[in-house]
């Protein structure tokens, strides 16, 4: 296994004020609503979000492909939490991965009543990883501006 790492950094834009951008990461009556890639839903019985340092950050993506209803949990833990500025976790890895966690550092930048969100991941094990986790956040992402306008 290589021991080489990557990571994955985005800049993105929403046209809402950071409270609200962060609310939609913390509420899981919201974060159902935009969370996963296109054709990936994020069910709302299985989200988990405790807003605390060391609390739960627990989404189930789920999915429907030829060998029928596919999931992928991310269960993840509160690392670090200055509401609306900062949200850094950590969670498990992927099983094949050659680390044992990841993690994801958002950073919420007031722009007077919109939003730069910085997003931060790694370690990942290949750029191929990247670049498909970047392509997962963007049209993520895109259903997040949707649900702010």
């Amino acid at each position: 296994m290589s021991t080489e790492h990557f990571t994955l950094t985005m800049i993105r834009e929403f046209d809402a004020p950071r409270e609200k951008v962060f609310e939609a990461w913390m509420n899981p009556d919201l974060l159902t609503q935009w969370f996963g890639p296109v054709d990936v839903d994020a069910p709302r019985e299985k989200i988990i979000i405790e807003p605390r340092v060391g609390g739960a950050w627990q989404v189930v993506m789920g999915w429907t492909d030829e060998n029928g209803r596919q999931e992928a949990p991310i269960e993840a833990v509160i690392k670090e939490l200055d509401a609306p500025a900062l949200l850094v976790s950590t969670a498990k890895a992927a099983p094949d991965a050659d680390h044992e966690f990841e993690e994801m550092r958002l950073e919420f930048e007031d722009l007077n009543g919109r939003t730069r969100m910085h997003l931060t991941q790694s370690p990942f094990a290949s750029e191929d990883w990247v670049e498909m986790t970047r392509e997962g956040w963007g049209t993520s992402f895109d259903k997040l501006d949707e649900l702010l306008a």
